[in-house]
């Protein structure tokens, strides 16, 4: 019931002077509308980053082979054959931190038309899935190979810009061949430009086709150059006039002998598996899964070490959250500044309040009304402004920020807790900056206000 008349009292106050009241909203107006403006846009900037970020590979995870030791000799990671095409199936059926999985051969070569020749920095066999990996859905031109193509090792490729002008002339390639170690390949798509990767690298100089074919009709081996420093066991000391020389009893078919009377390829192994996991935070949790599932998989042993290696962009990411975080923290300090001017401006109207209303405040307290009365009082006052400025602030901010949005085509986004948070600092100012006014008004001699002219 006190409650009740102490509102009711406070209302009736401010209903008195509404062009001052209105006023002195303005100031919390101004600084709750400009705090949500600048977050909702300070939200849209930090997804548009992270999907630069996403596209240049923030969040995809390289899985690559172990390496391989004959003779106290280690050759390096990748030299093993340890990750299969199945591997990649079931990392995305049983990895849910994972957004998307693309295996891939390498191969290393040039691609022929016409008279030109060209080495592309990249020669990837690979599905699909690749496009969506690194964020190169959209085509510049034609479209891409589907799966039934890498089922039937289909000779289709994409390229890149770089292939397009170095090798094309600038000219559409739709429906060229082209042609990798005497191989054909027909044209079917063009990528769009990326520009370089954060080490300087052209990631459009790159020429995309399945797997499949690049493994069977190009490399023409299941094990590649790897192959050579697992199988083939060499002979070299001081003794041996003739270093390097194979073990094998049986003589080795030429290259060209091995590309007359290819053999049937019984084991299938990429070099290495891209994946993509749905968000940066999630890339710990993908490693994890990653690993459990290929251990398991894998047939390894608790002490036996990982025949992979799962690598993830830890620079790009890190570059990725300091930016974002001083995002945050700058839209924070300007927040922090326009609502502590708009609080100060609140204070100033209160003790002018105050002063003003000191005979009406000692005939209250001569009549029977306590100090806690008037404190909660003139405190209700100053809490209703703010509220009320914040209600105005947050359609103020929100209008702002459609505008901006639909006029200047800035990345924007709402925020649910920002307009929850300028209700609270709304209603924390009007008690912070409300509270001296108010205890001045409630410590009044109620014989001196009455004679206060």
């Amino acid at each position: 019931m006190k409650l009740y008349i102490t509102m009711k009292t406070a209302l009736n106050a401010l209903r008195r002077n509404v062009l001052r009241t209105l006023l002195t909203t303005l100031g919390i107006v101004i600084g709750v509308g400009a705090v949500i403006t600048m977050m909702e846009i300070g939200n849209g900037a930090t997804i548009a980053i992270r999907k630069t970020m996403a596209s240049i590979g923030a969040n995809t995870l390289v899985i690559i082979p172990g390496a391989a030791n004959t003779g106290g000799i280690n050759f390096g990671a990748g030299s093993l054959m340890t990750l299969t095409p199945q591997d990649a199936d079931a990392i995305v059926k049983e990895c849910p931190s994972l957004a998307s999985v693309a295996p891939i051969v390498r191969a290393r070569t040039q691609i022929v038309y016409g008279n030109r020749n060209w080495s592309p920095t990249y020669i990837y066999g690979t599905t699909p899935s690749f496009l969506e990996v690194r964020e190169w859905t959209e085509l510049a031109e034609g479209e891409s190979f589907d799966e039934h193509d890498v089922r039937n090792s289909n000779r289709v490729c994409l390229v890149g810009q770089t292939i397009v002008r170095e090798l094309f002339g600038g000219r559409s390639p739709l429906g060229k061949e082209v042609r990798i170690r005497n191989v054909a390949f027909k044209v079917v798509g063009v990528l769009k430009m990326k520009g370089a990767n954060m080490m300087g690298l052209d990631q459009d100089d790159i020429l995309l086709a399945p797997w499949t074919t690049i493994k069977y009709r190009v490399v023409a081996t299941s094990l590649g150059s790897s192959s050579q420093s697992e199988s083939a066991t060499t002979i070299s000391s001081s003794n041996n006039p003739y270093v390097a020389v194979s073990a094998f009893l049986y003589a080795v078919p030429s290259a060209t002998e091995q590309a007359s009377t290819p053999q049937p390829i019984r084991f299938a192994n990429v070099d290495q598996i891209l994946t993509a996991a749905r968000s940066s935070s999630s890339i710990p949790s993908a490693i994890q899964q990653i690993t459990m599932l290929l251990r398991e998989r894998h047939h390894l042993k608790v002490s036996s070490p990982n025949d992979f290696n799962v690598r993830d962009m830890t620079e790009i990411t890190k570059a990725m959250s300091s930016t974002t975080d001083m995002i945050t923290k700058l839209l924070l300090c300007v927040a922090m500044i326009s609502l502590v001017v708009g609080g100060v401006g609140i204070m100033n109207i209160m003790l002018v309040s105050v002063t003003e209303r000191t005979r009406e405040i000692g005939l209250r307290m001569a009549v029977g009304a306590e100090p806690g009365d008037i404190l909660r009082q003139f405190l209700t006052e100053a809490v209703v402004i703010c509220l009320l400025g914040g209600t105005m602030g947050i359609i103020l901010g929100r209008t702002s920020s459609y505008i901006i949005s639909s006029v200047l085509h800035w990345p924007t986004s709402a925020s649910i807790g920002a307009i929850v948070a300028a209700v609270v600092v709304s209603a924390s100012v009007g008690v912070i900056f409300g509270f001296y006014p108010a205890w001045k008004a409630s410590r009044l001699n109620p014989i001196e206000a009455l004679r206060y002219e």
